[in-house]
């Protein structure tokens, strides 16, 4: 266990260290920050690391297994009245208990939070059920998916001004516990499904499920007036003493654990219900998943604390210093690094690196899906900026967006389909919701900007870059592979040829020696 620990360890540091460096070179260079705000985002760096460590160790020994058996047991059964139930009331129990939605709703005053979370909670539930069944039935994913999106966007014609609210709210319901139980859910369904195509079921249901919350805001909107939605980032206490940073820290702390617990005692308990009634597992694997659940309960507390105490200041106060520049443009370039950065020290993104490597067995390396990835969210929030500082409307980014992301699932193979779409919900976490949002939102009031139309959708942007670059990934693969074949096949008619050759000469030659 020491060994897995210290591994874990270094690939926490790994992941967080760019963020931080990046954020105290702006410090050091541009935006001097005060000295507590620096203290509070250097410990929110050591519980980030701590917090990442023991999540990663937690969902290895936990979340990945639970989602595994609950999908395979759903498939295995072949009782659709279950399959059906199972999979709404999990998807709805969850998404009622993610931290990050929960406070987003608060932040939408048109629309009252219990219908809000209730709408969002159902349409994941429905769209679970969609996911399930597709893997079920043998449904293209690229038709489901365009399907989907075109609905959404005539949709939006009707609830324009939830449009950035929808795509935001659909990114942050994917949070760092259900992302890797919906991954390792789609890796347990097609181990039972089997057959063919079925490496390509072990994802695409994030993809699908994150279509729900934007249904669901964007139907909301035909029946609420718009026009008192407003969007505020809480301020964070100073820490202008060790005494008020060990406070701060440990409110945080109480906080995050109640939210954490909120996520996780549900997941237990689902999945104690398939234990007596379907799965049997052994007293072993039974310990081994407790244990996991602690490291996670732990972990993830320790991470969101960091998160949310450390780095949201940071992130706010560094958006309004530089907001208010002269030369603000700067921000497009920077924020091509920042969010890069920020990609690389989401938990749910190294869950997603190591599946897909062990899925492919190296063929598609965990580097290659990271730099996809990171690109992606760092061409967004450079997006971002430009919206706010232009005050461009969010269609003229997500219209030709998910046009070319749909567009492209004609042409990549069907498993960079379902790892692109995914990882657009991976790349939306808890890293976004705590420095990206504030940080864009205190560029937006710096510039006098409208926070609604233009600091909202940031997240949204964030999650439709990801399928955009790996699916392009996915069509320089296609075509290296489709090369290395034809080569390969010109080797075999050479080599079939001169075999060919050989046997028309052996006789001919044995003809002539004859007597």
């Amino acid at each position: 266990m020491g060994k897995i620990l210290r591994g874990k360890l270094r690939e926490s540091l790994q992941a967080a260290l760019p963020v931080g460096a990046a954020i105290l070179l702006i410090h050091l260079t541009l935006v001097p920050m005060p000295g507590g705000t620096l203290a509070l985002m250097v410990c929110g760096m050591a519980f980030l690391v701590v917090g990442l460590t023991l999540f990663s160790l937690g969902t290895d020994l936990a979340m990945m297994p639970i989602g595994q058996h609950i999908g395979a047991a759903l498939l295995q059964s072949r009782n659709l009245p279950l399959l059906i139930s199972g999979c709404f009331l999990f998807g709805f129990i969850v998404t009622v208990a993610e931290p990050d939605l929960q406070v987003m709703t608060k932040q939408v005053p048109s629309v009252p939070d219990l219908i809000l979370l209730g709408s969002v909670a159902a349409g994941v539930g429905v769209f679970l059920v969609a996911a399930v069944l597709r893997v079920l039935f043998r449904l293209s994913l690229s038709r489901m998916l365009m399907v989907l999106y075109v609905i959404v966007l005539l949709l939006a014609l009707f609830s324009a001004d939830y449009l950035a609210v929808a795509f935001d709210a659909s990114a942050v319901t994917t949070g760092p516990v259900t992302v890797p139980f919906l991954l390792a859910m789609g890796a347990g369904l097609a181990s039972v499904s089997g057959g063919r195509g079925s490496e390509d079921d072990n994802f695409g249901i994030c993809a699908v499920c994150s279509i729900g919350p934007i249904l669901a805001v964007l139907l909301a909107g035909l029946f609420f007036d718009p026009e008192s939605t407003r969007y505020e980032v809480e301020a964070s206490a100073a820490a202008e003493s060790f005494g008020a940073l060990a406070r701060l820290f440990a409110g945080g702390l109480i906080h995050s654990f109640r939210d954490v617990a909120m996520v996780i005692v549900p997941i237990a308990g689902v999945f104690a219900v398939f234990q007596l009634t379907h799965l049997k597992l052994s007293r072993t694997e039974l310990v081994k998943i407790g244990f996991g659940l602690l490291y996670l309960l732990v972990g993830l507390t320790i991470f969101l604390t960091g998160v949310n105490s450390g780095f949201l200041p940071a992130g706010k106060y560094l958006g309004e210093t530089m907001g208010a520049m002269e030369n603000n443009w700067i921000l497009i370039p920077l924020c091509l690094v920042i969010g890069a950065c920020v990609l690389v020290a989401e938990p749910a993104v190294h869950v997603l690196m190591k599946q897909v490597e062990e899925i492919t067995n190296g063929a598609v390396s965990g580097r290659t899906l990271l730099f996809g990835m990171a690109l992606g969210v760092g061409l967004a929030m450079s997006l971002a900026m430009v919206r706010i500082l232009t005050g461009l409307s969010i269609w003229w980014v997500l219209l030709p967006g998910y046009a070319l992301a749909l567009t492209l699932t004609f042409f990549s193979p069907d498993f960079f389909v379902g790892i692109g779409f995914d990882s657009g919900g991976v790349a939306a976490g808890a890293m976004s919701a705590a420095f990206v949002l504030p940080f864009t939102t205190g560029v937006c009031e710096a510039t006098g900007g409208n926070i609604m139309t233009s600091a909202f959708g940031v997240v949204g942007t964030i999650s439709m870059m990801p399928p955009i670059t790996l699916q392009l990934i996915g069509v320089l693969y296609r075509l290296k592979l489709e090369k290395t074949r034809r080569a390969a096949l010109l080797s075999q008619n050479a080599a079939d040829g001169e075999a060919d050759s050989a046997g028309t000469e052996g006789p001919e030659k044995s003809e002539e020696s004859a007597p």
